[in-house]
């Protein structure tokens, strides 16, 4: 599954980053799904270089059923750190 993702990524995102911030976009779209990823607003940031931009972009995706989870919210501040580390 991984390697389909780490291909994904890597189709959908096409400009240099840093091991942090691919790794965080892979994080991103294993739990999101890479349909999620392509259609954000987080990789187009990334497309344009506003990488300070797309890492805010992490922490819109921790809704479930209109409410915010906690877990996911746990979930997208770490990728969040992931993707600036």
């Amino acid at each position: 599954d991984l390697k389909r993702f780490e291909r994904g990524v890597e189709s959908m995102v096409r400009v240099s980053l840093t091991q942090g911030q691919f790794d965080g976009l892979l994080s991103f779209s294993f739990n999101c799904g890479l349909g999620t990823l392509q259609r954000s607003t987080l990789r187009q940031k990334v497309l344009r270089g506003d990488m300070a931009g797309a890492a805010q972009e992490f922490l819109k995706y921790c809704m479930g059923g209109g409410k915010i989870l906690k877990g996911l919210q746990n979930r997208r501040i770490d990728e969040r750190a992931l993707f600036l580390s």
